[in-house]
């Protein structure tokens, strides 16, 4: 069975088509760029089941529902849940949770099935516990270090956006913008960890996502796993749940 994963966010929508084993393709493009995903995915064989995440807003949404309506399936739009796939959510109320975050979290149990800190490190950063149990205790939201930097240049009078490079003790301004974006992103995380260690859950394994993965792997002393599209390996499985 061919199945169509998509993960609309706010800066990149990427797909994946699977026969159930492995990835057959996977590609994405730019969300400004939705109304070209129908060309992209004709060159995909025709999917059996198509299971979409969709973070991006309406107007976006509203563009992958055209470009699928060239395969004679109706798209599975998921939401976060109470319980799926091993994962149970402790928000008050599950379906607040983002589609991405909630796809994320069960690609991570099912990849590694313990303890973790799941993080995609994109538009926003994402920073989420997962227990030895698949328990989803909570997690942050911070801006991504493209949104700090654009934030400091257009608030501040003599901040504008530069090209700067990471160092421990940066000697420029475009320097020290690029380097404090960084640390506070790897400071969230960090946080997390320590949050862990002090609730008494086992230690866990980091496992990192996003377009800005790069950017963190190289400054986290710990356990890491870099997997490319965790949100499409979550929705993979939701799918495969039926």
């Amino acid at each position: 069975m061919i199945i169509l994963a998509i993960d609309g966010g706010n800066s990149r929508i990427k797909w994946g088509c699977s026969d159930g084993q492995r990835w057959l393709a996977q590609s994405w493009l730019a969300s400004a760029q939705a109304d070209k995903l129908g060309a992209a995915l004709a060159a995909l064989p025709p999917p059996a089941r198509i299971v979409v995440s969709n973070v991006a807003g309406d107007a976006v949404r509203g563009l992958i529902g055209a470009a699928l309506e060239q395969f004679d399936v109706r798209p599975s739009w998921i939401h976060s849940a109470a319980s799926q796939c091993g994962v149970t959510s402790s928000y008050h109320d599950p379906a607040q949770l983002g589609s991405d975050r909630w796809a994320a979290l069960i690609g991570a149990w099912h990849l590694f099935r313990g303890p973790c800190v799941v993080v995609n490190a994109g538009t926003t950063l994402t920073v989420d516990a997962l227990s030895n149990e698949g328990v989803f205790l909570g997690g942050f939201i911070v801006p991504g270090a493209d949104l700090m930097r654009e934030s400091l240049a257009r608030n501040t009078a003599q901040l504008e956006r530069q090209e700067g490079r990471f160092a421990y003790f940066p000697d420029s301004t475009a320097d020290a913008i690029v380097s404090g974006a960084i640390n506070a992103l790897v400071g969230a995380v960090e946080r997390m960890l320590q949050y862990m260690a002090q609730t008494g859950q086992s230690a866990p394994l980091i496992v990192l996502s996003g377009g800005n993965a790069m950017l963190l792997e190289s400054q986290l002393n710990a356990r890491l796993e870099v997997v490319d599209n965790l949100v499409l390996e979550g929705l993979l499985r939701i799918a495969q749940s039926g």
